[in-house]
């Protein structure tokens, strides 16, 4: 996902003390006790933040500052260097880009306009495969996070689920399990490096997705509520089957999908159709440019 057109922050207040930059760069090894003392020097002389005097210094970069400022803002993202996770997360690796903060612009319209109210479980559609589904929602589900909302995702594409490999969870039980009773909702995992995030993987691909998502979602949504500010799900393309229109219905609102360029807008007004003849709303759409 190289842009997201799409169609509140909260201020965060803590009672801790704010940790020093230049302890912050202390204790990740950025810089020596002797190079403080330098940095300290300059920042007097030039009248300058210390994060400044310390790249004029070359002992630090803008990554290592942004880094520190996550810190102390209480706003956490992934360092280039982690690889625990897929890059397509921009949301954690690349926060301060124009594509992600066109996903906070969606964040903010979601707020305003679906989760402002008692709505908690929001699914993600799309007309094909290949739109960037899947991509939107774990992005969308980070910057959710990062707001400090206790947020979940479900990875309710139990054809080609895609969530546990952007997140590199091994996806050995999932929703599928918990849907057929061969497992507990102790199969939501908690993301590491991310604040308030988790993740409900598909699980076992079963033979049987449209019945198992008819049969047990509802009640299964129903326990997550009370857990979860925000609960987002990815589904199935609807060229695949009738899982996402089911799956919408369930949660009472649906954001469309489309990929410039690929998607059809009759594609896109049909799917509207279908997911409202279903009495699910269509919050809004998503352009995605790969």
């Amino acid at each position: 996902m190289h842009a997201v057109d799409a169609i509140i922050n909260k201020k965060m207040v803590t009672t801790e003390s704010p940790i020093s930059m230049g302890a912050l760069f202390l204790d990740a090894g950025k810089i020596s006790v002797g190079d403080a003392e330098r940095i300290i020097v300059l920042q007097k002389q030039k009248g300058i933040r210390f994060g400044e005097a310390a790249k004029a210094l070359g002992l630090i970069t803008d990554d290592d500052i942004q880094e520190a400022l996550s810190q102390q803002f209480d706003f956490p993202f992934l360092a280039a260097s982690e690889e625990n996770f897929s890059r397509e997360l921009i949301a954690a690796y690349q926060p301060f880009s124009a594509q992600v903060e066109a996903l906070r612009a969606l964040r903010g319209q979601l707020m305003l306009r679906w989760f402002l109210d008692a709505h908690k479980t929001l699914a993600l559609v799309s007309p094909r495969q290949g739109e960037g589904r899947s991509n939107i929602a774990a992005n969308l589900a980070i910057v959710f996070s990062q707001l400090g909302e206790r947020t979940l995702l479900i990875d309710a594409d139990l054809r080609q689920p895609q969530q546990h490999a952007l997140f590199k969870l091994h996806n050995v039980y999932g929703l599928s399990d918990v849907l057929a009773g061969r497992a507990d909702l102790t199969g939501v995992t908690r993301i590491p490096g991310f604040r308030d995030l988790s993740v409900l993987p598909a699980g076992t691909v079963p033979p049987n997705p449209v019945e198992l998502i008819s049969r047990g979602l509802k009640t299964c949504l129903h326990q997550l509520r009370s857990q979860f500010d925000v609960i987002l799900i990815d589904t199935p393309s609807a060229e695949q089957g009738i899982d996402a229109q089911i799956i919408a219905s369930h949660c009472g609102g649906a954001l469309l999908v489309a990929r410039q360029h690929k998607t059809r807008l009759n594609d896109l007004q049909l799917l509207k159709e279908a997911l409202q003849d279903t009495g699910s709303q269509c919050v809004g759409a998503v352009l995605t440019d790969f």
